[in-house]
Formats: structure tokens, sequence, C-alpha cells
């Protein structure tokens, strides 16, 4: 499977695959300072222990996504090359993906007499035609590096193993939300990059998944609770009636 490695130490804030995903996607130049559905990915800083850190926004890829869980009608799939592809022929405009994506990442064409759902394609096109992605691509210092996911996470153990004061000790994406198909290196919290920190390393869907799967049994006890309640109320008011006397308060006349 087909990740992007990218390391924060060795970003120099060039754009370069901020330009390359437009080209490589048609989109307009736009100057947005976060993701649109007219820019994929974007460049953003933080100050740093020696200096502002430049960071990237863009879709994760995960393993399991939530967005495909989500979706009613299949519009988003993830395909086993790496990337979560989007039909907008079948979309419905539910935004249910967008509401689901743990990184905030989906947009949605508001403007548009035919809105779709836009974010990062991992350049699948490009991935099926045997070339690697854009960013990657056109990245000049390696900070984007693409590969195979586990050849990747190899070589960021190699950095974090070499040079352990320079990084945070984690590759975020390898375990995260059931992993993803971006992994980053960063020389300062993954919460400053505006990463969660609280994701689970199981996939997010299979958690809903076993919450759904409880709603069957739940609304059964719920059902008997019910009904017992009912019978008792009416039991109640049978006996009220065979005494003789007035309902109290919870009994039926």
């Amino acid at each position: 499977m087909r990740a992007l490695l990218f390391d924060t130490t060795r970003c120099v804030g060039c754009g370069s695959c901020m330009v390359a995903c437009r080209e490589s996607n048609g989109l307009p130049e736009t100057d947005a300072p976060d993701l649109t559905e007219n820019q994929f990915t974007v460049l953003k800083t933080v100050p740093g222990n020696d200096g502002d850190v430049t960071y990237r926004r863009l879709c994760m890829h995960c393993q399991d996504p939530t967005c495909a869980s989500v979706c009613p009608v299949g519009a988003l799939k993830k395909t086993p090359n790496g990337p979560v592809v989007y039909e907008p022929e079948i979309c419905l405009g539910c935004r249910y993906c967008i509401q689901a994506c743990p990184f905030g990442v989906p947009r949605y064409e508001w403007s548009s007499l035919a809105p779709r759902v836009r974010k990062c394609t991992f350049c699948a096109d490009r991935l099926a035609a045997g070339k690697i992605n854009a960013c990657a691509e056109a990245c000049p210092t390696g900070a984007t590096q693409a590969g195979e996911r586990e050849e990747l996470l190899k070589e960021a153990r190699a950095r974090l193993a070499a040079e352990p004061e320079k990084y945070v000790q984690k590759i975020y994406g390898e375990h995260d939300a059931g992993g993803t198909s971006v992994l980053m290196l960063s020389s300062v919290p993954f919460t400053q990059l505006g990463l969660p920190d609280n994701l689970p390393a199981e996939p997010l869907p299979l958690l809903t998944f076993r919450v759904l799967s409880k709603i069957p049994t739940l609304a059964g006890a719920g059902s008997c609770v019910l009904a017992g309640l009912w019978w008792l109320t009416n039991r109640k008011a049978e006996v009220a009636k065979a005494e003789g006397r007035a309902p109290r308060k919870g009994e039926r006349r």
C-alpha cells in the first residue's frame, strides 16, 4: 500500500507541494489560509524551539476511513493502493463524511449548483499510472516522501532512532485511528500541528459498529421494560377496581 511520509524538520515552506497539487488536480490559484474546496493541501507554521515549524494539512487517507463507513451510498471508499477516493456522481450530498472525519478535512462546494465533497485525492490517477504523488515529486528537500507504507515506517523509525533529540518520539498515523496512509514526523507536539492526540489505535468505524451492534439488544430490553411497566400499571388499576376504590396516582382508570 502506498503512503506519504512528511517530516517537519525537512520542510522549508517553499510551497512546491501546493503548486504541484493545484496543477495536478486542475485547481484555481488561491491564497486561502486553510483547506478549501479548491485547495487540497496547505502549509502552516507554528513556533518551534529553533524557529518556526512548517507543516502540511491534507487528507490523511485512513486505513479504515470513517468518512467511507458513514457514507450511505458508498461515494467514498478506500482503495487497495492507498487513496480514499470519491465518486461525485453517486454522492447524495448528505455531508455525513464531513461530520465524521476526525481530522476535519473534507470541504463542500456550497456555492455550486451541483456541489461535491472535495479533498486530497492522493493522486489516485497518478498512482494507477505508476507515478508518485505530485506533491512528493515536487518537494525539493524530501520533506514529503512517497513509497510503500511499510518502507516509510522503517525510514521514520530510523530517523527517530538516529536523532532522538530532534523529534517527538512518535510516528503520527502509524496507529492513530487505526493507521493512515499519510505519516508524519515532527519536532513539536502533534497537537501544535492541529492533529488530535486522543484518537484510539482501533479504526473508528469498528468502534461505531460496536455501538450500533448493541442497539437491537438495548431496544429489545427497553421494550421489555416498557411492557412490564404497562402490565404493572394496568394490574394496579384492575386491583383497585376489584377493591372498589379509585385508582391511585399512576394507576389507570
